[in-house]
């Protein structure tokens, strides 16, 4: 069965579950919004729609109801499921990073218009994706506002350009130019799918690892075994960084941002900031 649902003051519109779509979805309760006809001819629907639409004063919908079919989209290595409200991803919060950026460069069209995957929407994709109420192997976002997000931002600029440390990367076809040393750390750690079945406490131990190994190569003055071991702390911390939803640049950037005014001496060899 189709419904026709009007939300007053804001939209008309046609599902087939009122309760998921109108409730769920978009926030409204029983008493806060009117079915105006119901059927179960999608033709009929669809026609009805778009009159009401009209008649109410609404913006009328470009494409029926009837040609509204759910996408379902292949990516590099994932299928996402298109829908006129939202795009959802088949896999749990914590692995969905790791699979957009697998997928860096891909694009998909939605009613309010076109999406597409570089480095900087994944960051807005990973601070606004939902877990499904009904699966949380799976995952959404809503496509008005990620589409909207589009409209008012380069999405094709790295979230790692400007501040310390710039980097000019750029995608095409998927593949990251000019990648800075971070860059390929992370490409490595991801396709040995360390963002996917890593975990954020076993990297914490790595690094006191390669910390203590350094410290010990420190008090051996042993050269090669220092520069190895600092090369080790950076590799671990860029990895923590990923799994903790940042990034090594902007860890870095915020650690720089707090210093780079500091004042103080050194003493007994180390630096110590005015109170």
């Amino acid at each position: 069965m189709y419904y026709i649902y009007h939300i007053p003051d804001k939209k008309i519109g046609v599902t087939c579950d009122l309760y998921n779509r109108v409730t769920l979805q978009q926030g409204y309760s029983k008493g806060e919004y009117e079915v105006l006809d119901s059927s179960e001819d999608i033709e009929y629907i669809s026609a009805k729609e778009l009159y009401l639409q009209k008649q109410y004063g609404y913006p009328v919908d470009i494409v029926p109801y009837k040609d509204l079919k759910p996408k379902q989209i292949k990516l590099n290595k994932m299928n996402i499921n298109v829908t006129e409200q939202t795009t959802t991803f088949p896999c749990p919060v914590n692995k969905l990073k790791g699979q957009l950026m697998d997928n860096i460069g891909m694009k998909w069209e939605t009613d309010h218009g076109d999406c597409i995957i570089t480095d900087k929407s994944v960051k807005w994709i990973m601070e606004n994706v939902v877990t499904s109420k009904y699966n949380t192997e799976r995952c959404y976002v809503y496509n008005k506002a990620f589409a909207r997000w589009f409209d008012n931002n380069d999405a094709n600029s790295s979230t790692r350009t400007g501040g310390l440390f710039p980097t000019g990367m750029k995608e095409q076809n998927g593949e990251i130019l000019n990648p800075t040393h971070f860059d390929l750390i992370r490409t490595w750690a991801n396709e040995r799918g360390l963002y996917d079945g890593g975990d954020s406490k076993t990297q914490a131990l790595k690094l006191a690892e390669e910390v203590g190994e350094t410290c010990r190569a420190i008090l051996k003055e042993d050269h090669k075994e220092v520069v190895d071991g600092i090369g080790d702390c950076v590799v671990v911390l860029t990895n923590l960084a990923e799994l903790a939803g940042v990034s090594i640049e902007h860890c870095i950037e915020i650690a720089y941002n707090e210093i780079k005014d500091r004042k103080g001496k050194m003493n007994n060899g180390t630096f110590k900031k005015d109170e």
